[in-house]
């Protein structure tokens, strides 16, 4: 597929920004998960030690649960979005190579456009889900759990538009090492 993912000045740029203004989304939700984790650790195994020992009152560390549930979240949903961009997720060309340049990009674009549909299913769901957790809190943070569900909606739209965008042409994702080559 060499001549099937060129991409110009122009569309490395707008791919560029977009995964870029993503990546930073991502980097601070990976941060903000390592962070909590090591938080909880601390506070499980140092913490509960030194108040035990002291016969102190004990420190409440459940909300560091939910908050790596929420983070791990959005983290999984919108970089599963941005893998579809920057073409990270795991792909298996045993026949599609042999084919015609023409070929190649009809079933890259169908390819894109079940992406897009597969996005559009989580956003639905997601949606419900949202709707459906609404009344709820988590025990913890009390945090509403609509916006632990709200990560499937936010996905699921992204997946569709970077699916509906690079299937259209509107955007290019990132070539390969063997496109590149």
């Amino acid at each position: 597929m060499a001549g099937v993912a060129t991409t110009s000045a122009k569309d490395a740029g707008g791919r560029g920004a977009l995964a870029a203004a993503m990546r930073v989304v991502l980097a601070a939700l990976l941060f903000l998960a390592i962070a909590d984790m090591l938080a909880g650790v601390l506070l499980r195994y140092v913490v509960t030690a030194i108040t035990d020992y002291f016969d102190w009152p004990s420190v409440s560390f459940f909300w560091a649960e939910e908050l790596g549930e929420f983070a791990l979240a959005w983290l999984t949903l919108l970089g599963a979005a941005v893998a579809i961009l920057e073409r990270t997720h795991f792909a298996l060309s045993v026949l599609t190579h042999r084919f015609p340049p023409h070929l190649q990009r009809a079933i890259e674009r169908i390819n894109y456009l079940l992406i897009a549909g597969f996005g559009g299913l989580a956003a639905f769901y997601g949606w419900k889900l949202v709707l459906l957790n609404r009344p709820l809190t988590s025990p913890g943070l009390e945090i509403n759990l609509a916006w632990l569900y709200a990560a499937a909606l936010a996905g699921g739209l992204l997946m569709v538009f970077y699916g509906l965008a690079l299937a259209t042409g509107f955007l290019h994702a990132r070539q390969s090492l063997d496109e590149a080559q």
